[in-house]
């Protein structure tokens, strides 16, 4: 018997940035997103060059949070993520990194280069709700200073 999960409801309406190469992965995520107990305005950019391009456009007006895939063209994430951290408007955004990479190397790597947290993507459709739901939470609480190691991966569990 599956556990059902009560979400309550976030109050703070949020601005999402996801950068997603995938076009199905950008449609799974925009319906979690509907069925969560939050207002959310989604941004959505398909490659790391139209990401930075974004957000350099937009002056001090950036989205709550960054949800960020490694596997890109043109820029992949982690130099668009180096590119976000060494700039001085853009450094404070939190960044989740939203991955199907989950070797050790990536997630120590993205953790060196000021991640805020890392979910690997599942395929089971509950358990991605529950992690942005994770996510989002954290953000709408403002829990936005760089976790330790032991807390950076968000998890199901």
């Amino acid at each position: 018997m599956e556990n059902k999960v009560e979400y309550t409801p976030i109050t703070r309406r949020l601005h999402v940035l996801l950068a997603e190469d995938d076009k199905a992965d950008r449609l799974l995520f925009s319906e979690v997103l509907e069925e969560l107990p939050v207002s959310v305005e989604l941004t959505t950019v398909a490659d790391g060059e139209e990401l930075i391009d974004w957000l350099t456009g937009q002056g001090s007006q950036l989205p709550d949070v960054l949800f960020l895939d490694l596997n890109m063209p043109r820029r992949n994430g982690y130099a668009a993520l180096s590119i976000i951290k060494r700039d001085r408007v853009l450094q404070d955004l939190p960044v989740i990194i939203f991955s199907t990479a989950s070797d050790e190397d990536n997630t120590k790597q993205v953790y060196k280069d000021a991640a805020h947290y890392y979910i690997h993507k599942p395929t089971d459709f509950s358990k991605l709700k529950l992690l942005i739901y994770k996510a989002l939470k954290l953000i709408a609480e403002k829990n936005i200073s760089l976790p330790n190691k032991d807390n950076f991966v968000l998890k199901t569990d």
